[in-house]
């Protein structure tokens, strides 16, 4: 007869407020719980007794919620916050970003993807869908590998021959070749904890055959692609006169459209392109700071949500926003939308919905992460919302509504206690980075410091050649 294998180890998180996020948004005070990663016990009786070796969590006092999902990052931009402001997109890339990410070193990028980690994991931020650049991206999967984040991760796609710059345009079948490399490689690896997409940049950077192929290569291997579509005006000319017709449309028909397909932005579209994306189950990524700093617009998210197109959220690259903080994009995006589709248009809990469950969805990890329940992924935060600035009323103290209220519009990065992945706490507000020594802040800054001079001697070495 054969023995059950024993757990390896078990963690215990007593007294919390679970804020499950689950179907019928269930709240409860209770007890979790987790072996292997896995939660696999949620109960309101403590035990009496906990097996030897047992890691037991005090959480008395806070509320336990699924980790947030950002559903669009650019970890390779990190390192250049604070160096591209006031400017439209294509401005935006073409004389500050392009020529950056042209400059990253293998060191360079793995600087920039720490240092985005460091503040994504101390926000709560548990995992991401990240586009990197063009070379390199080896870099960005060691990073996430060391920090224990869960993310997955594409390399960038830019292969139109007249349309992107010389330093980081790519022949389509090296681009192609090392994207298929990279998955082999990663996608899966560390208890499925990494994961690997493709991720063409946009209409603009990418050839018809680049893009036709990334379809057949997606479904074939179930996998997510990442792009941006219909961010800016400009960008839908210039799309428009390149392909004869609008971004979703040209998608569509080169047959990228369907539940593994995640859109950056969709400021600019159209109701027919909106009923594409419903039709498909195309996921949207909401990205409000971004899309106010670069002037590109307002996406008409409450109209989405109301054709059920799942809607995620993500703070986009450090330079355009200028920072990587989910608390900040849930309270614009709750805001933001009011004073043209009234005060019910975006609610807390349809705001925390995108950032925790949309965002799982939109990566296909929904079965594991975004919600607690059981037999899904420890990825969880815990939050006092018992402050002076951000209190939940005593008596609402299990209400769903009111504590998405103090979340979504009064809750920020002080307020979070731990952030936890795969059962292991990866930032504590009192600890902080005790797991991973190269997020440590005074070792990661001086890094920061080195990295960012030598990107700007490459930056000047690339000018000097044009």
């Amino acid at each position: 007869m054969a023995t059950k294998k024993p757990h390896a180890s078990e963690t215990w998180i007593l007294n919390g407020v679970l804020y499950t996020q689950d179907s019928n948004r269930r709240v409860q005070q209770a007890h979790l719980r987790i072996q292997d990663g896995r939660i696999t016990a949620i109960t309101q009786k403590k035990p009496a007794r906990f097996p030897k070796g047992s890691k037991i969590i005090d959480a008395k006092g806070l509320t336990l919620l699924p980790g947030f999902v950002q559903a669009h990052i650019h970890l390779c931009q990190t390192l250049f916050r604070n160096l591209a402001d006031d400017l439209e997109l294509l401005d935006w890339l073409s004389k500050r970003i392009w020529v950056m990410e042209a400059a990253h070193t293998p060191e360079t990028l793995y600087t920039s993807a720490l240092l985005g980690i460091h503040e994504l994991l101390s926000s709560g931020t548990t995992c991401l869908l990240d586009m990197g650049t063009v070379r390199h991206t080896d870099s960005i999967f060691k990073a996430v590998q060391k920090t224990g984040i869960r993310a997955n991760v594409g390399k960038c796609l830019m292969d139109h021959p007249t349309n992107n710059p010389v330093t980081l345009q790519e022949p389509t079948r090296d681009a192609l070749d090392e994207a298929e490399d990279l998955y082999h490689r990663w996608n899966g690896s560390h208890g499925d904890r990494i994961r690997a997409s493709y991720a063409p940049r946009f209409v603009i950077s990418c050839t018809e055959k680049l893009l036709t192929e990334v379809a057949r290569l997606a479904q074939e291997r179930k996998a997510v692609v990442h792009t941006h579509a219909s961010e800016n005006l400009k960008e839908i000319q210039f799309v428009k006169k390149l392909v004869n017709c609008e971004n979703v449309e040209y998608l569509h028909q080169l047959g990228l459209t369907s539940p593994q397909l995640v859109l950056a932005h969709c400021v600019w579209l159209k109701p027919s392109e909106q009923e594409i994306l419903k039709k498909t189950g195309t996921h949207v990524v909401h990205c409000p700071s971004s899309n106010m700093k670069l002037a590109s617009g307002l996406a008409h998210v409450p109209e989405m949500l109301k054709l059920g197109i799942n809607v995620a959220l993500g703070a986009d690259g450090a330079p355009c926003n200028n920072n990587l903080n989910m608390f900040n994009e849930m309270r614009l995006a709750a805001l933001i939308h009011k004073p043209g589709s009234g005060p019910k248009a975006m609610r807390a809990q349809d705001v925390l919905d995108m950032a925790t469950m949309g965002g799982a969805r939109a990566l296909s990890w929904d079965k594991e992460i975004g919600s607690i329940e059981l037999g899904k992924k420890a990825d969880l935060i815990a939050l006092d919302l018992n402050t002076l600035t951000n209190t939940v009323p005593e008596t609402q103290r299990l209400s769903s509504e009111a504590i998405a209220s103090s979340v979504v519009y009064s809750t920020n990065t002080p307020h979070l206690q731990w952030t936890m992945v795969d059962g292991k706490i990866l930032f504590d507000q009192k600890a902080k980075f005790q797991s991973c020594l190269e997020l440590k802040s005074e070792t990661l800054l001086k890094r920061v410091h080195r990295a960012q001079k030598q990107i700007m001697r490459e930056v000047a070495e690339i000018n000097s050649k044009k």
